[in-house]
């Protein structure tokens, strides 16, 4: 906030952790622009709803409860008060809340002061003008004394829009003395230590570790330190201030509650991501560019579709469609993120025809069966239609929407797996769903990384299981792209692509059986639950006494404990 007063700067950059104050920084600098220096002031959340959501929530209480603000902001429901939820005046200046995604917004009129808030959610373009970002900054020429606020937590390295201009600044780290020896030093997490007694991790025992004497810091040391504490800038100042802050300068979380959280997160990619970016705040390099299939033939298992383990409770499948063949993959999942190929299974013949469908169809229809007895089908089938065979796979799909066969396009960028809002085809109105593939990728090859348990202890969270009758032409597909950084009109933008001449159906197939189980939604895990049909093996009857009493008529009517569960769920 000091360096927001300082004539000497134009930007200020802040990246940091979530939950450490960001948000209030960007209320106190409108509320002192609303009444000591007032200025055209633009406010650039990533959408118009989380705009309107920042304007009734945060914005409004803080001039609610400002009798300094409250004066000059008239209620929102005061006739022609100029006060409405996206945009209000005050003497000497007004305030616009706009969304990153419309240009028109974030072109419209000369700005002074321009607050962006996660710029890293931002989309890439605000629809075809380019760099929101570029847009709102824009807006600031004609003034000497303009102002520039960027604070974001980051996201992945090398596209990070915080990361980016943090780099470009002077680079301002918070800096802490030691309560025994007194060095000065950056709070990381590398100096966090804990006890991990015969692999038993113990959150409790958390303390900081200083990185000249090696002294142990409690919770109220470390937070008196910071009290102490100062900035100090490892980069030339030309005008751009940077601030960097993590989790462990935060007085409202202590240690043992960071270490449970990483601990929770270690064990998956996408939660991992997370944490780096909304504890540490910092940027995820992604480890997710390239995998060696040899590593992954090692790890096959015994079992098949006829003897699928106990810890799978849903099974999925996913369809991709060539020119000359459909290739189909059943995988399985179960609690803990686990999953784990059942089959892959390729029809030769042309997707023009109806015979291959059929083939399909039938193989859809097929039942597996547990080690334990359940007989599950597949529950959900994601079929690709961004091929030559579009009308095809819209007609099959739709013959069989009640047995959730889905017709899929796949979309790149960063959007979720499932989309759960259907689109219309142009011809013949079908219905189709739109499935975030890079994300799914991400997803697959962050899980596949995942080394196997040793000396018999449970799966891993998120471990891909493998059946041992996996070829070494299948691997190869299932890791064949790779991750890619091109120049897009001027910007970095990640990209997943496939290497001249190499296959990826396999891969294909596996982003679209996680689809199919991201279909689910919130109802996942109960249905999971349910998936399993028990096979019951028939008991020969003794014979029927004469005469039977009331209670043994009754028992006789009582539907099994299977049963009433089931009808239970049905009726839910």
């Amino acid at each position: 906030m000091d360096a927001v007063s300082d004539p000497r700067v134009h930007t200020v950059v802040m990246m940091s952790s979530a939950q450490v104050g960001k948000s209030e920084i960007l209320l106190n600098v409108i509320g002192f622009h609303v009444d000591q220096d007032p200025a055209p002031i633009l406010i650039v959340q990533p959408s118009l709803e989380m705009g309107e959501a920042f304007s009734k929530d945060r914005i409004a209480t803080m001039v609610r409860d400002t009798p300094a603000l409250a004066r000059k902001i008239a209620p929102v429901r005061s006739r022609g008060s100029g006060n409405t939820i996206l945009h209000k005046t005050f003497i000497g200046g007004h305030m616009s809340i706009v969304g990153a995604n419309a240009p028109s917004g974030l072109a419209s009129r000369p700005i002074r002061i321009v607050l962006a808030d996660e710029v890293d959610r931002y989309d890439e373009s605000a629809g075809t003008e380019g760099d929101p970002v570029n847009l709102a900054v824009k807006r600031t020429t004609t003034f000497w004394n303009r102002k520039v606020v960027l604070v974001s937590t980051p996201g992945i390295k090398g596209l990070s829009r915080i990361e980016r201009a943090f780099e470009q600044s002077d680079r301002r780290r918070f800096h802490v003395p030691c309560p025994d020896c007194g060095h000065e030093q950056a709070l990381k997490w590398a100096q966090v230590h804990w006890s991990n007694e015969d692999g038993k991790h113990k959150p409790e025992t958390a303390h900081y570790a200083c990185e000249d004497c090696g002294s142990l810091w409690t919770d109220v040391q470390r937070w008196t330190a910071i009290r102490k504490g100062e900035w100090k800038a490892e980069g030339e100042f030309t005008g751009v201030a940077g601030f960097h802050l993590n989790e462990l300068y935060s007085p409202w979380r202590r240690l043992s509650e960071t270490v449970t959280d990483f601990l929770a997160a270690k064990g998956a990619p996408s939660l991992l991501k997370t944490w780096v970016n909304t504890v540490l705040g910092e940027t995820w390099e992604d480890e997710a560019e390239r995998l060696e299939a040899e590593s992954l033939l090692t790890r096959g298992e015994n079992y098949g579709p006829d003897d699928v383990p106990e810890w799978c409770h849903l099974v999925t499948a996913g369809v991709d469609v060539q020119g000359d063949r459909i290739e189909a993959s059943r995988w399985g999942f179960g609690d803990n993120d686990e999953s784990g190929l059942i089959e892959h299974e390729v029809f030769m013949g042309d997707p023009a025809k109806p015979e291959i469908w059929d083939e399909l169809d039938d193989w859809l229809k097929a039942v597996c069966l547990r080690t334990d007895g359940a007989r599950l089908r597949t529950r959900a089938a994601c079929v690709d239609m961004g091929g030559h065979h579009t009308q095809e796979v819209l007609k099959f799909c739709r013959d069989r929407r009640g047995r959730k066969v889905f017709a899929i396009k796949g979309m790149d960028g960063v959007r979720p797996i499932w989309t759960p809002k259907a689109s219309k085809s142009k011809r013949g109105a079908m219905p189709f769903y739109a499935v975030g593939v890079d994300t799914a990728k991400d997803a697959v090859y962050g899980r596949l990384r995942i080394n196997p348990a040793k000396d018999g202890a449970p799966a891993p969270r998120g471990y891909v299981h493998l059946p041992e009758t996996v070829t070494a032409s299948y691997v190869a597909q299932l890791v064949s792209e790779v991750v890619v950084i091109e120049r897009f009109k001027g910007r970095p933008k990640r990209k997943w692509k496939l290497p001249s001449g190499a296959r990826n159906e396999a891969l294909d197939c596996a982003v679209y059986a996680l689809a199919a189980k991201e279909s689910f939604g919130r109802r996942m895990p109960r249905t999971v639950v349910e998936a399993a049909e028990v096979v019951v093996e028939p008991v020969a009857e003794e014979p029927e006494a004469e005469t039977a009493s009331v209670e043994t008529v009754v028992a006789a009517k009582k539907p099994s404990l299977f049963e009433q569960r089931r009808l239970q769920w049905r009726n839910r």
